[in-house]
């Protein structure tokens, strides 16, 4: 992953209401936009503004039908940064995804 893409994809994901959408459009294999103007807690201005810079950033895909649109993460985008992130850490090998048994742990479990 290109050192700009890393950073901007790391600072999209930095803040709550972006990563709240990306959440919710992750729930299901494509989320009508309505859904998300439905439970954002912010304008549909502001829910565009979000929607462009994740769109613009390749961490969703925007399809139009009609006037309608609907959105589906970007699958592999989102792998390639997670490598990219435990490369940068030094849990992983470059190249080589973690296995299950090496992916981080909470050093505390917290309490639920």
């Amino acid at each position: 992953m290109a050192p700009d893409l890393f950073t901007k994809v790391s600072k999209l994901l930095a803040d709550p209401q972006r990563l709240a959408m990306l959440q919710r459009i992750a729930q299901q294999d494509e989320c009508p936009c309505r859904i998300i103007v439905e439970e954002a807690p912010v304008g549909a201005a502001t829910i565009s503004h979000h929607i462009k810079e994740l769109s613009a950033a390749g961490l969703i895909d925007v399809r139009r039908e009609g006037k309608y649109n609907h959105f589906r993460i970007n699958r592999a985008l989102l792998e390639a940064y997670q490598a990219e992130l435990a490369r940068r850490l030094g849990l992983a090998e470059p190249g080589r995804p973690l296995s299950p048994a090496e992916s981080p742990r909470p050093a505390h479990p917290t309490a639920g």
